[in-house]
């Protein structure tokens, strides 16, 4: 069965203003939704991101230039992701539109992860 690769795009500024009980709640509700997709044999991993932004690398001629990733002030970073199984991209759509991360301006990408080999 394939996997596939959901990415949680958020904007930074949002959960700035969130209070511990709401971020709780969030977390609560990742929880859950993963457990769900655990006990059906769908969830092969998933984490948060830092909110640093990470490094990024890029090949100019024989050198790799390293920089920062986008910060706080980037419209959209992606904050996390999960990999999950699925017979296809429909189901994978399917299993996208229930996860919690779907609110305010908040979304997701899916990406096909294709097997090497």
């Amino acid at each position: 069965m394939p996997n596939f690769l959901l990415m949680l795009h958020e904007t930074p500024a949002d959960s700035i203003a969130l209070s511990a009980a709401k971020l709780q709640e969030i977390y609560a509700a990742h929880r859950a939704w993963a457990e769900r997709l655990a006990a059906a044999g769908q969830l092969v991993g998933g984490e948060r991101l830092t909110d640093d932004g990470g490094r990024h690398l890029r090949r100019q001629g024989e050198k790799v230039l390293v920089s920062d990733g986008p910060y706080a002030e980037a419209h959209d970073l992606v904050g996390g992701f999960y990999l999950v199984q699925a017979p296809d991209l429909a189901a994978a759509e399917a299993l996208a539109a229930e996860c919690p991360h779907l609110s305010g301006r908040q979304w997701i990408e899916i990406r096909t992860v294709e097997a090497l080999g």
